[in-house]
């Protein structure tokens, strides 16, 4: 009989504890979530209030305005060129990084490469220097021997190499879990490097690639420092360096109509999210954290 008090004492104690560890876990989740979402409903709030309510420190507008979105339309003439020069820049780099990720790292994992070690070895290497920094000279040099300084265009290549190291880790760390039978299976069945790769490799590293394409998705579409390097006039820069600029002093701004521009900024990163978050996080649990 003590013996079965004690066993049901141990469970409910183990109950109780497993139910504090849910507790604390959503606490810890909730503060997280709350410190991304209220700056972005501050912001959101703020760019529809009249300059009055603005001021005076109130968090909900008695005035709903939408007119600063207009205002800065008319003001920044260049706005709608700088928002497809973003578009432009984010596409394709994401897209030839993701290529290239995609055919790196099944090369890494499914053929027969010779110095696969030293190949990954300098990749993990090159996660450790502020390329950015470091080397913002030498991009600077290569770009202007290119021909490339304040093109858009000229932004893709260094944008490419941002991001495309880690781009190669993920996806070999995702190409390790499809089964080396499949594809040798595929290779039994006639099929060449290429054709494997398409009918058998893509298919199933789906979630990878969106993680891939968020990742370079985020970093080139709020990327500043090469933008405001390698180009001089607004109407080839992207949308980081106008907002920038709007928030620096272009004349007549105030804080909602700041805001507004970091609505019209922010807005085509969270909406792209918004679509492909469940796919990004499946992605995440099938091993593209291991990278």
């Amino acid at each position: 009989m003590t013996t079965t008090t004690q066993m049901n004492s141990h469970a409910n104690d183990h109950r109780r504890r497993r139910r504090m560890g849910v507790i604390i876990r959503h606490v810890i989740i909730n503060a997280f979530m709350l410190v991304i979402l209220v700056p972005l409903a501050w912001v959101l709030l703020l760019s529809v209030k009249s300059i009055p309510d603005a001021y005076s420190g109130t968090l909900w507008p008695e005035v709903f305005d939408f007119s600063h979105y207009s205002f800065v339309l008319q003001k920044i003439d260049t706005l709608p060129r700088n928002l497809f020069n973003s578009v432009y820049v984010t596409a394709a780099t994401v897209v030839i990084t993701t290529v290239c990720a995609v055919l790196a790292g099944y090369a890494l994992v499914h053929l027969d490469v010779p110095g696969q070690k030293y190949v990954v070895f300098l990749l993990v290497a090159s996660l450790y220097f502020p390329v950015r920094v470091v080397s913002l000279i030498s991009i600077f040099e290569i770009q202007r021997t290119l021909g490339l300084i304040n093109t858009t265009s000229g932004l893709i290549l260094p944008y490419v190499t941002l991001n495309l190291a880690i781009s190669i880790l993920i996806m070999r760390s995702i190409f390790e879990q499809v089964p080396h039978e499949l594809i040798d299976a595929a290779r039994i069945d006639g099929c060449g490097p290429w054709k494997t790769l398409w009918t058998v490799g893509v298919p199933l590293i789906t979630n990878g690639l969106v993680v891939v394409i968020i990742v370079n998705f985020v970093t080139a579409w709020g990327e500043y420092l090469l933008a405001a390097t390698l180009t001089n006039d607004q109407a080839v820069r992207t949308l980081p360096v106008v907002l920038a600029g709007a928030h620096g002093g272009m004349g007549q701004w105030a804080w909602p109509r700041i805001a507004a521009v970091y609505v019209i900024a922010i807005t085509p990163g969270i909406v792209a999210f918004g679509f492909a978050q469940k796919l990004f996080f499946q992605g995440l649990m099938e091993g593209a954290l291991k990278a």
